[in-house]
């Protein structure tokens, strides 16, 4: 065997995925005997409902291959989907299912030539992404006391530079990581200005339906044009392992479609046959979904407010979050206590708190903010969401959960966040 294997050597040079590389060592730690609070990977807590769970058991016996693009009853459901809870004109050809919209936009990426547009803080496999296809990457600043948000001054900004430059706008929201999200204005805005220019906006709208208030609103709403819509089952369904993503693409982009299909055909070929199948019944509207839905973001919501008022009397700068279950504050006006301790960076600081907290987070470096930017990103959802839901269900519909359903059904987020501020406070 050769000594020196010719691996690539952008890939070579790149580390695992930071979300997926603090969940081993997560979990390296607590199999070595270490209690660990995991606020690192960001997977929902919640169950898969039920009835879905059933429909999967139901389907265990589909063996075949299906399309490439998806089952068509799927795709057709997909496209009911999005009419109902957002009113888009899709049909079951303008939609492609794929294993994760992961794996998704990695295509996107492969067939279609263009920069990519990264609003900062940004996931951390958008970059790494465009940085294997051979993708220019575009960092675009947004402001912490903006809630982190793109604005059309910004995307003016950078697209007059070249206004003919072919060009993707990744806009993710209800954001990982900040936990934020657009009004329906700030959406419509940014709609105006990427229409000016032709910008393609990939809409990661995979935290849709867990905004903490069910007012989530597509960008494709002002711009369907040019807008491609990307969803799953992982964040909403609690179905991450399942891996099932979708994008919804406007008929005039088909041939965006059509040439995802032909790379997907020579790769992942098709998505699982008994997932697919099952991902149907998760997709059409029925009350389980919805009472799921409604406890599902009630919990986040109340767990999401008392950690972000948390950490701000520690002394962190944030603001609750819109949806979602994350967090991303900034600890830069402790900056004279930090560097008493030694800690310089925002990886220094993460690597400090899991040494003496056991707080596993991730430094806002990873997201694209500069090294020396005391920001990180936790994952508040460290606890049991089947127990979670069933306790919400019990109080009703109406009920407003407090301190004392947290403490009951969320005590290790609850105790990893008052470690954190007691930390900071130090």
């Amino acid at each position: 065997m050769r000594r020196n294997l010719p691996i690539n050597k952008i890939i070579s040079s790149m580390p695992v995925s930071a979300t997926l590389g603090i969940n081993e060592r997560s979990n390296a730690m607590i199999k070595a005997g270490k209690k660990v609070y995991k606020f690192g990977l960001g997977q929902s807590p919640f169950p898969v409902p039920e009835h879905v769970v059933e429909a999967l058991k139901a389907n265990s016996y589909q063996k075949d291959y299906l399309p490439v693009r998806g089952l068509k009853e799927l795709r057709d459901t997909v496209a009911v989907y999005y009419e109902k809870t957002q009113g888009l004109s899709f049909t079951g050809d303008d939609i492609i299912i794929g294993p994760g919209s992961k794996e998704l936009m990695f295509i996107l990426q492969t067939v279609y030539e263009a920069d990519l547009l990264l609003p900062t803080p940004s996931w951390v496999s958008y970059a790494p992404q465009a940085v294997i296809t051979g993708r220019k990457v575009i960092w675009l600043n947004t402001e912490r006391d903006n809630k982190w948000l793109l604005t059309p001054d910004t995307l003016e900004a950078e697209c007059s530079k070249d206004p003919d430059r072919a060009r993707v706008l990744l806009l993710n929201y209800p954001n990982n990581p900040t936990g934020y999200s657009y009004s329906a204005c700030e959406l419509k805005a940014l709609a105006e200005t990427a229409r000016k220019y032709g910008v393609l906006i990939l809409s990661d709208e995979i935290y849709g339906e867990v905004h903490h208030d069910g007012d989530h609103v597509s960008i494709a709403k002002f711009y369907p044009e040019g807008t491609i819509v990307s969803g799953g089952l992982s964040k909403w369904c609690g179905a991450g392992g399942w891996r099932l993503g979708t994008f919804a693409v406007p008929s005039n982009l088909r041939r965006i479609v059509d040439a995802m299909a032909v790379v997907a055909s020579e790769t992942f070929t098709s998505v699982s046959a008994p997932v697919q199948y099952a991902a149907v019944t998760a997709f059409r509207e029925n009350k389980e979904i919805d009472t799921y839905l409604l406890h599902s973001r009630k919990v986040l919501k109340t767990l999401g407010t008392y950690c972000a008022d948390t950490l701000v009397g520690a002394g962190a700068k944030l603001e609750r979050p819109d949806g979602g279950f994350y967090l991303f504050p900034d600890f830069s006006p402790m900056a004279d206590k930090l560097h008493k301790k030694g800690i310089t960076t925002s990886t220094e600081m993460c690597e400090k708190l899991l040494e003496e907290t056991g707080v596993a987070t991730l430094a806002g470096s990873c997201f694209g903010r500069p090294a020396d930017e005391f920001t990180l990103r936790l994952s508040y959802v460290d606890f049991d969401g089947g127990l979670a839901i069933t306790e919400s269900a019990k109080l009703g519909v109406d009920a407003e959960l407090g301190i004392d359903f947290l403490k009951k059904t969320c005590s290790a987020s609850v105790e990893a966040i008052n470690l954190m501020g007691a930390w900071f406070q130090k």
